[in-house]
């Protein structure tokens, strides 16, 4: 009797939907998430290491099909792509017929790993345990007695998970307010040949929790947007009193509902800023921020935006709607809420690593790509007590980020800056 070899397929989760329908040159719905190390890289061992942990890894083995009614990803089984030097701007659009069919890629600058990542399969979880697999296989190739002491399997900590969270945590809940009115947008002259600029501040985590904790009686997290909103403030004044200033902060759900899923499993909050008096002190944006943001903080409210989201893919009648006019009303929907947020800035978390591998692990940053209405972006990630804040732009005018920085350093705050080059 023949024997059919069928293929692993999963659903996009309900977040991952709208990537596939939005995606250009100029909307590539691409992270970047690396790790630098404390040694040069060796490609040919990094494109072994590579080749070894795909397969163990259904979640990135996959390539991007389009059916009748939704997109669908099905096990890839082709070799890992290739390997290669970074060569180009960062967060660029994944081609997958030149990718061996796969949605991300892998490349390597002097001592540091890049790993760029098509949203539809995984968040910022997703991307970092794949990464941190990636770098410790690597230095197990690069260090043999790593790989006699620990062996040759993958972490303990590293989860395999694909189960849809949206999906099991929905509940029928009333529609949340979403706030679809257009927000100040940060515009000015692009870079040339549509550049993407990065700019770095590395900091000291016990340096910046201190300040933020017994200064302002906030979160890091809620500190730096806070500071962002400022810097905007006094950047755009005129601009903050026509449309308000609103950050859109992606929240990790797994805490919140016990998850370990390596698909997208996030939710969107925003911090709004409307000025209705001449001058604002940095204290009292910074208390507006976090009173704003933890409001929106809890279980229910972050249960109702992501069921209220479910709820529309689960209507009987959108679901046999074929997928070019699914794809015409996501658009659609897209637009209109594209320019409702100033930026986004997302907090990757505290990237923990097995002690054997922290010798030769200096930090991990991530960035975000830009997108419609958003010409620059911040995205946060800490190891060890580092921390850095990347922006990513498509300006050449860099007041904001600047002046985010200034603002840390006002506070007693520590902050080594690099650029890519191109400001």
């Amino acid at each position: 009797m023949k024997q059919t070899n069928y293929k692993h397929w999963e659903k996009l989760d309900n977040t991952a939907n709208l990537f596939p329908v939005i995606a250009g040159e100029h909307m590539t719905n691409t992270y970047r998430i690396s790790c630098e190390l404390n040694e040069m890289i060796d490609p040919n061992l990094l494109q072994q290491a590579l080749d070894r942990i795909l397969p163990r890894f259904p979640g990135f083995n996959l390539r991007l099909h389009t059916g009748f009614f939704w997109y669908y990803l099905e096990e890839n089984g082709r070799p890992a792509p290739r390997v290669h030097e970074e060569d180009t701007y960062p967060c660029r659009l994944i081609q997958p017929n030149r990718n061996n069919h796969y949605l991300f890629r892998v490349t390597y600058y002097r001592k540091r790993i890049n790993l760029e990542v098509f949203h539809a399969i995984a968040d910022g979880m997703g991307g970092t345990t794949f990464l941190r697999e990636l770098t410790y296989q690597y230095l197990r190739l690069a260090h043999p007695e790593l790989k006699k002491a620990l062996g040759d399997g993958l972490s303990d900590e590293t989860s395999l998970n694909r189960e849809d969270s949206f999906l099991r945590n929905f509940r029928k809940s009333s529609p949340p307010k979403y706030k679809l009115d257009k927000a100040m947008e940060i515009s000015g002259e692009k870079l040339p040949y549509n550049g993407f600029g990065v700019m770095t501040g590395f900091m000291s985590v016990s340096q910046i929790k201190k300040v933020a904790k017994e200064t302002y009686h906030t979160t890091i997290n809620d500190y730096i947007v806070a500071a962002f909103i400022y810097a905007t403030y006094r950047n755009f004044p005129d601009k903050a009193y026509q449309r308000p200033i609103r950050v859109a902060v992606p929240v990790n759900l797994r805490p919140y509902f016990n998850s370990n899923t390596t698909k997208n499993f996030f939710v969107m909050v925003s911090a709004e800023f409307r000025p209705d008096k001449d001058d604002y002190s940095f204290e009292e944006i910074v208390d507006m921020t976090s009173q704003s943001l933890k409001e929106q903080m809890t279980r229910e409210n972050l249960e109702a935006i992501f069921s209220f989201n479910v709820s529309n893919q689960k209507i009987l009648v959108a679901r046999a709607v074929p997928l070019p006019l699914k794809n015409m009303a996501m658009k659609a929907f897209y637009q209109k809420s594209a320019h409702a947020n100033t930026t986004t800035i997302t907090n990757i978390g505290r990237v923990t690593v097995e002690d054997a591998y922290k010798p030769y692990i200096s930090s991990f940053f991530c960035f975000l790509p830009f997108s419609t209405g958003q010409n620059l972006k911040a995205a946060i990630t800490s190891y060890e007590d580092k921390l850095a804040l990347v922006f990513s732009s498509a300006l050449t005018d860099t007041s904001i980020e600047r002046d985010v920085f200034r603002q840390l350093s006002r506070d007693g705050i520590e902050v080594e800056i690099e650029t890519n080059g191109v400001f």
